[in-house]
């Protein structure tokens, strides 16, 4: 069996994982793929060292590459093994269930998985709140699930080598959320176990869990429900474009407020101050894994306000159009935003996130 563990800054974990695997494993062959996305705690040089001194230990070093799924996958790509194990590395999941998972999967399951919601299971430590939000959480799932789970937010499971491969082309690759990615993902209902434990507490290193986590879970099921016919990027864009309209209309108020009449130079600073939200917001969410910082801020800003301003005059010009062949203004207005934004969409994309 190949135990496959992501990594990014778990320095202080690896050695521990390891000895408790070993111990978990000790009546199994085994072997230990680290997949580390760019850690700078120091975390590839001592998987490196452990893998000098034990042939069991590997590692895949990944450089401008991030992302739980394609990391699972780049680790069972470089495996042999008819069983692939995905446990994470921050001492949270029970390595000791490691066997029970093995045995499910080499006695003829496709994927068995380890829960806290079924069986043995708990969530440990967890207040009330946190675990409302998770069985919120798993409820939203439900739907794009072909086999159903008691915990699809799990990261801890076995899975036949195979099976995963051949969902692979299917993952969307966003967010944390692994095993629910394979489960939507697969061409058919898997035949599945459950194996409950303990969900523990995190001693060493920082939780990945923040905003951006909740948002790429958002966009995961998003992309397994709309995604085939429309981008999950252009959703979000979209998103943020509404908002900016009510920021637009709130600094327009204000500065009507400051300036007295002057419509024209209100209107001229709402639109710069939309704009620049706009930027903001989706460089820190839409374009996030593309997120430009310092000096490359100032110039995506540029770019995007010039891209905006042509999508504009393309939002007037389809409007007008519209409006002189069909004379409902609404059905005008619709159509010259729809232009527009996929205008702005498609263009920012192309010269503001361009991938270098």
């Amino acid at each position: 069996m190949t135990v496959v563990i992501p990594t990014f800054n778990e320095v202080d974990n690896v050695e521990i994982l390891l000895d408790r695997i070993g111990l978990a494993l000790a009546e199994v062959e085994w072997e230990a793929i680290f997949v580390d996305d760019g850690s700078k705690d120091g975390t590839p040089e001592l998987v490196e060292r452990l893998a000098q001194q034990d042939r069991r230990v590997r590692l895949i070093r990944r450089i401008g590459r991030r992302g739980l799924s394609s990391a699972v996958v780049e680790g069972a790509l470089a495996s042999t093994a008819p069983v692939i194990a995905v446990i994470d590395a921050d001492l949270q999941h029970d390595e000791k269930i490691l066997p029970d998972l093995y045995r499910e999967v080499a006695s003829g399951k496709e994927l068995a998985i380890g829960t806290r919601y079924a069986g043995t299971g708990s969530t440990g430590d967890w207040d009330a709140n946190r675990l409302k939000i998770s069985r919120f959480a798993t409820s939203l799932a439900a739907p794009i699930m072909k086999t159903p789970l008691s915990d699809p937010m799990s990261g801890f499971f076995a899975i036949r080598r195979s099976v995963l491969l051949e969902a692979a082309p299917n993952l969307s690759s966003v967010g944390y959320k692994i095993l629910l990615d394979l489960v939507a993902s697969a061409p058919r209902e898997l035949s599945s176990s459950e194996v409950g434990y303990t969900f523990g507490t995190r001693q060493h290193g920082e939780s990945k869990l923040d905003q951006t986590v909740a948002l790429e879970y958002l966009e995961l099921l998003l992309d397994k429900t709309v995604g085939r016919f429309i981008p999950v990027k252009l959703i979000l864009f979209g998103a943020v474009g509404m908002i900016g309209v009510i920021v637009h209309l709130t600094l327009l108020k204000l500065l009507m407020a400051g300036l007295g009449e002057s419509f024209a130079w209100a209107q001229a600073g709402a639109v710069i101050g939309a704009m620049t939200f706009n930027f903001a917001m989706n460089n820190r969410f839409t374009y996030r894994d593309q997120q430009l910082k310092g000096a490359a801020w100032i110039k995506g800003l540029v770019s995007f306000m010039l891209v905006c301003s042509v999508g504009a005059v393309a939002n007037v010009g389809i409007g007008s159009l519209v409006y002189s062949h069909w004379a409902e203004w609404w059905i005008a207005g619709i159509a010259g935003a729809v232009v527009g934004s996929v205008w702005n969409y498609v263009a920012s994309g192309w010269l503001t996130w361009t991938r270098k």
